[in-house]
């Protein structure tokens, strides 16, 4: 029987478990992830095909789908209701399997998410560079139309070079090529001498929103130019200047990268922290660099998940990877404690967001009002994981847990598959279901903080059902976000997974669009699936100057990951096996090195 009964003809998307296969009637039951039943019809024109990486061929599979449909295989099923024809209406058009069999997932191919990572790399490389070589970042440019050709917007934003320098350090990182180092290494440079402030009275750094480029002449924006953040100095905007430095010097450990990076974290504590109620204010004035001046309006003396909570993924994990600094790791623990004791809402699945500087909760401020961010609190649980791997608290775990256990139902789309944008945190009276903000359009970035949310909670607890929901988000993303005709991936794509191609979403690049959370996911994906959960190894390239880190130790740790759960095994320097390293710390000696060296550690999971 099927639980849904149409009363007009429309199309749709259903995801979910086989349950039975009559071959000669040609129907196929179908149990969605939250155990609703449905009865489909295979017709002569239903099409099948399987689910493929960027850069792979299309691979039909049309001809075997008898074979196919076997019982707990999970699938996609695009087609068409007809009202009146009881528990048979939905006439399948198209079917998308992940696997060659039951339980299987082609995203879990050994290199699967690495050729992702690569190609990502390729597309942004060519769209904003060309052939180049060196690259030359004065023909960077915010905005990217959907096949990658560059607009005639001139405004180079910080946050976004940022970005496109994380993804590529992460893709060297992941696949050893030397170009995409080369880029992130420019683009460091680009930053350093075209987006950066240094405040030699205060002793600080300050990034500037961007440069406007025309005509080879340069104006710095000092101020954010974005809506949301206008005339003021955003801190999120500065956290995300930080991202792509971050992960550069994780590589090569260029002393000037952390000259800078400690300059801003001197910014942070004696301009944005709150150093009575803890935490770090959301904007600050220009001019008096005050959290709490008129001038910042709807900004004025507030706090946010940003403001607190984003140091972490954006550079202060990798800070602490890189470093091992205590004084990194207190701050991490700073901020997560207060998201532990600020952050829930007793009887609400979902935490509050945004505050007034005493932590009282705002709920009147500009668009989000009383609503949930459904990728923010994912985003949480995420990274309470990570946080309890350096400084393990029960508190973290639970409330990880709790984030994990309460999400599905609430902020995914359990029919179609995928993750939803902005809810409300309220249910309306009589109500059982959050309605939406906005739409119910699903965003590349929020599938991202679902699928390393349960890959992280699964590989730490070895929950059944965790391990589902990252299965699921992780099928959503590669079977609709990837752009097989241009490149890259697709901004936003409605409920049945189809692109969204209009306005400001239709880009490849934008103020909120550039490389870094679909290289982050394919990056943290690998890791996590390789070391945590297939029991696989993991290689990763560094390139270390010869001035690089003070202490002359590369930390090649690729997460901050459960204690005594990965070791390192093997090392190599320029192509030469080296003895000189620990594997339980996962460090390297590089004090003999009088040069640059290329590094390949190679990482395995430790057997129960």
């Amino acid at each position: 029987m099927s639980d849904r009964t149409p009363e007009h003809t429309f199309s749709d998307l259903v995801a979910g478990y086989v349950t039975a296969y009559d071959r000669d009637r040609s129907i196929v039951d179908l149990r969605t992830s939250d155990g609703r039943n449905l009865r489909m019809t295979i017709t002569e024109t239903t099409s099948a095909e399987f689910l493929r990486n960027l850069g792979d061929p299309y691979l039909d599979a049309s001809a075997h789908v008898d074979d196919l449909l076997r019982p707990g295989r999970y699938l996609y099923a695009h087609g068409i209701f007809y009202p009146g024809r009881g528990e048979e209406s939905f006439m399948v058009r198209r079917l998308l399997f992940l696997g060659r069999k039951p339980g299987d997932f082609n995203f879990e191919e050994h290199g699967w998410w690495a050729r992702q990572l690569g190609e990502l790399a390729r597309f942004y490389r060519r769209a904003q560079f060309g052939t180049k070589n060196p690259v030359d970042y004065a023909d960077y440019r915010t905005i990217l139309r959907l096949g990658g050709d560059k607009s005639d917007h001139h405004v180079q934003e910080t946050d976004t070079i940022s970005r496109l320098v994380y993804g590529m350090a992460s893709a060297y990182m992941l696949t050893g090529d030397e170009d995409f180092l080369g880029v992130a290494e420019r683009g460091t440079e680009y930053l350093r001498r075209h987006m950066r402030f240094v405040d030699r009275d205060e002793d600080v750094t300050y990034w500037y929103h961007g440069v406007d480029v025309r005509d080879g002449v340069e104006s710095k924006l000092f101020t954010s130019d974005f809506d949301d953040d206008y005339d003021a100095i955003a801190m999120y905007e500065q956290i995300y200047a930080l991202v792509g430095p971050t992960q550069t010097y994780r590589v090569t450990g260029d002393p000037r990268i952390s000259t800078d990076i400690e300059s801003t974290l001197r910014l942070f504590k004696n301009f944005f922290h709150d150093e009575q109620r803890g935490g770090y204010f959301s904007h600050i004035d220009p001019i008096l660099l005050s959290p709490d001046h008129e001038s910042l309006g709807h900004n004025k003396s507030r706090k946010n998940w940003n403001s607190v909570g984003d140091h972490a993924p954006a550079y202060l994990i990798n800070l602490f990877l890189a470093t091992g600094d205590k004084r990194h790791a207190d701050m991490l623990e700073e901020t997560f404690d207060l998201i532990v004791e600020h952050f829930p809402e007793d009887g609400s699945p979902f935490v509050q967001e945004r505050f007034h500087a005493d932590w009282t909760p705002d709920r009147t401020w500009r668009w989000q009002q009383d609503s949930a961010v459904v990728g923010h609190n994912l985003k949480i649980a995420w990274n309470l994981m990570r946080m309890n791997a350096i400084r393990p608290k029960k508190e973290y775990v639970e409330l990880a847990e709790k984030l994990g256990r309460s999400m599905p139902e609430v902020g995914s789309d359990q029919w179609r598959g995928g993750w939803y944008d902005v809810v409300e945190r309220t249910l309306r009276e009589g109500e059982t279901a959050h309605r939406f903000v906005w739409h119910d359009r699903k965003a590349w970035w929020q599938q991202e903080q679902a699928i390393l949310a349960y890959l992280l909670l699964a590989g730490n607890t070895g929950d059944e059902g965790f391990l589902r929901h990252a299965r699921e988000a992780s099928s959503f993303y590669n079977a609709f976000f990837l752009d097989h005709d241009e490149g890259g991936v697709y901004f936003n794509v409605l409920a049945d997974g189809t692109p969204y191609l209009l306005g400001n979403e239709r880009l490849k690049g934008s103020h909120s669009m550039s490389m870094y959370h679909a290289s982050e996911l394919a990056f943290l994906s690998t890791v996590y699936g390789r070391l945590l959960l297939h029991g696989e190894p993991l290689t990763l390239w560094f390139k270390p100057r010869p001035d690089g880190f003070p202490d002359r130790v590369l930390r090649v740790a690729p997460d901050a990951l459960p204690p005594g759960r990965v070791r390192l095994d093997w090392v190599e320097i320029d192509d030469r096996p080296c003895s000189d390293f620990d594997p339980v710390a996962m460090t390297v000696n590089l004090a003999d090195a009088t040069g640059d060296v290329v590094v390949r550690a190679h990482l395995s999971p430790v057997e129960d």
